[in-house]
């Protein structure tokens, strides 16, 4: 617990269906929670799968708004997440910081900004690379991640998700994103710049077959691996 209380009131920005947003109110009859999108779209999607699986308590405790991040929002929260790195989505440094200034004004005196992000030697290449996963049903199928284009000087990552099924189908770029790849200083320096007291990274353990365990732990430094993921926790 990082500020001596449990957070009642969370903001979901670059909510997407708000999964986040819905998880949070299942987990605490007190827990509140509204996600921030512009597409109407996939928040159209996400009100009519994800909230409306919600039982009706719940579902009052959820509001889901296409809105900018970027701008004032009246409702002081006590946090605010943006993961899956979709902050990354702010490529111009002016951006990313008004967009954590605006975070900080929104939060309440102990409120906290959470962000994800991910590095490594090979996030900096062209690159694509295949794993396989089961869906909740237990079938099975092809997960490929690809970078397809890096720019050193800009910073630009272009990336695309493809799926690929046994049955010789597949979804080809069912996601796909355009954005920069911040490093962790850059981002460090940025909250600090917008005026958050405190940032924490939270890096990722490993277990004794040399796999990640799930566990994220507060570290002042990080090993120079390939590729890891990191959380961070920024501190009004």
């Amino acid at each position: 617990m990082l500020r001596g209380r449990s957070a009642r009131l969370l903001r979901e920005d670059f909510c997407g269906t708000g999964a986040v947003c819905c998880e949070w109110v299942r987990r605490r009859r007190t827990n509140r929670a509204w996600g921030l999108d512009l597409d109407a779209e996939v928040l159209d999607w996400g009100l009519q799968h994800n909230v409306a699986a919600l039982d009706e308590a719940a579902r009052a405790r959820v509001a889901l708004r296409q809105a900018d991040v970027l701008e004032p929002q009246a409702q002081p929260v006590d946090m605010v997440l943006a993961m899956n790195f979709s902050y990354w989505l702010l490529r111009r440094r002016s951006a990313i910081l008004s967009y954590f200034r605006r975070v900080r004004e929104s939060l309440r005196e102990d409120g906290v900004l959470f962000l994800d992000a991910y590095g490594g030697y090979d996030a900096f290449r062209v690159l694509s690379e295949e794993r396989r996963v089961s869906d909740p049903d237990g079938r099975d199928f092809t997960y490929v991640w690809d970078q397809t284009a890096y720019d050193p000087i800009s910073g630009r990552l272009q990336c695309d998700i493809h799926f690929r099924f046994d049955d010789g189908s597949g979804l080809e770029r069912a996601f796909s994103y355009d954005w920069r790849l911040w490093t962790l200083p850059e981002i460090r320096e940025l909250l600090a710049e917008a005026g958050f007291a405190r940032t924490l990274v939270y890096w990722q353990g490993w277990d004794e077959d040399d796999e990640p365990d799930g566990n994220f732990l507060p570290v002042e430094t990080g090993e120079p691996d390939a590729g890891w993921i990191a959380y961070l926790s920024a501190e009004k």
